[in-house]
C-alpha cells in the first residue's frame, strides 16, 4: 500500500495555521425525548477530566483541547487546538441531574428537562 500525497501550493500558509491552534467548533446530534435531551458529539483520544461541562438554566457549554504534536508530518488532518461549543437548548435543564460519559471516543450527555418543561397529561372529564 502506497501513501501518495500531492504537493499543496500554499505549504507556507499551513504550516503557519498548524502552529497557532485555532478555536473549533464541536459538532453534536442532539435529539428530544419526553423527559430530556440527548447530546452526542464524538471527542476521540479525550478524557473525561480534560473536558468542562456546564449547565445554565437552558445554555449547555462544553470545552475542551486536543494536545498538539511538535512533530513535522507530511500531512497532518488530526484535530488539534481548543474547542467550545455553547448552545441553547429549547427548554430549561436540571442541572443536578445532568448525565455525562465517554465511552470509545463518544461523548453521550442526558440532559433531563426542569419539571416546568415536561408535557403534562391533563385528563378530561365527562359530565
Amino acid at each position: 500500500m502506497s501513501l501518495y500525497i500531492q504537493p499543496y501550493p500554499f505549504r507556507r500558509i499551513s504550516r503557519r495555521m498548524v502552529s497557532h491552534p485555532q478555536q473549533r467548533a464541536l459538532g453534536v446530534n442532539i435529539r428530544e425525548e419526553n423527559e430530556a435531551y440527548i447530546l452526542s458529539a464524538l471527542v476521540p483520544g479525550l478524557k473525561a477530566e480534560e473536558l468542562n461541562v456546564q449547565v445554565l438554566d437552558d445554555v449547555l457549554t462544553i470545552e475542551g483541547e486536543y494536545k498538539a504534536s511538535e512533530a513535522d508530518y507530511l500531512l497532518n488532518e488530526l484535530p488539534s487546538g481548543s474547542f467550545r461549543r455553547t448552545l441553547r437548548l429549547p427548554a430549561a435543564i436540571e442541572a443536578e441531574q445532568v448525565e455525562a460519559k465517554i465511552e470509545n471516543g463518544m461523548l453521550t450527555m442526558t440532559l433531563p428537562k426542569a419539571e416546568s418543561a415536561r408535557p403534562k397529561k391533563i385528563t378530561v372529564s365527562v359530565n
